[in-house]
């Protein structure tokens, strides 16, 4: 029961659309499979610390050290926010001079596996929402493995969810209408970066 639990929240975090799902889906439709798998991986990476410190209790430390929970989330915020900046300023330039964000050249698979990392790691909050999911689901005195096994799933379903869009989107049809209407969705998704960042940076909790 603990581990379904999990799970349904879990999917239901991974599924809604952030900057995690707009990073992968334009290194996707702008790259090689290779450049989306290692940008999918670095997510993963993410999801798998965000994970971990959450079942290992970084909710309280965040709450024993305000300072450093306000100081994450406001790095993180300036850097979505100049993800975003960026991205708006390339669909200004001519088409052929358009790159993917966050790189001076070509995304490299390493490149683009630490673009997916750090687009994860950017939300503190993150951490906070894993923390309330296992102090929701996991009553004192679970065993340890259930909180490793959570974590484990949790892992999983964004492996599922990621996965299935990349090959989803690695479709010649998809492909195709992405760059029919690039200046328009990467306008979008650089508007969502900007309203992600400012959010996070300038909330006050």
């Amino acid at each position: 029961m603990f581990l379904l639990t999990v799970a349904a929240i879990w999917t239901i975090a991974a599924l809604t659309p952030g900057p995690n799902f707009f990073m992968v889906v334009r290194c996707t439709l702008t790259g090689s499979r290779k450049i989306a798998v290692s940008a999918v991986a670095g997510t993963l990476t993410g999801t798998l610390c965000w994970g971990l410190a959450g079942w290992l209790g970084v909710g309280s430390l965040f709450m024993a050290a305000p300072i450093a929970y306000m100081a994450l989330k406001i790095a993180g915020g300036v850097y979505l926010l100049w993800l975003g900046l960026r991205l708006l300023w390339q669909v200004r330039r001519p088409r052929d001079e358009m790159a993917v964000p966050a790189s001076k050249g070509r995304l490299t698979p390493m490149g683009a596996w630490r673009l997916g990392l750090a687009t994860n790691l950017a939300n503190p909050k993150s951490a906070l929402f894993v923390a309330s999911l296992f102090a929701a689901t996991m009553a004192p005195g679970t065993l340890w493995t259930h909180g490793a096994a959570a974590v484990v799933v949790m892992v999983l379903i964004s492996t599922i969810w990621y996965g299935g869009l990349v090959f989803a989107l690695s479709h010649p049809s998809v492909a195709g209408a992405y760059k029919r209407a690039r200046r328009t969705i990467d306008a979008f998704a650089g508007a969502i970066f900007v309203g992600f960042g400012l959010k996070l940076a300038l909330s006050d909790r």
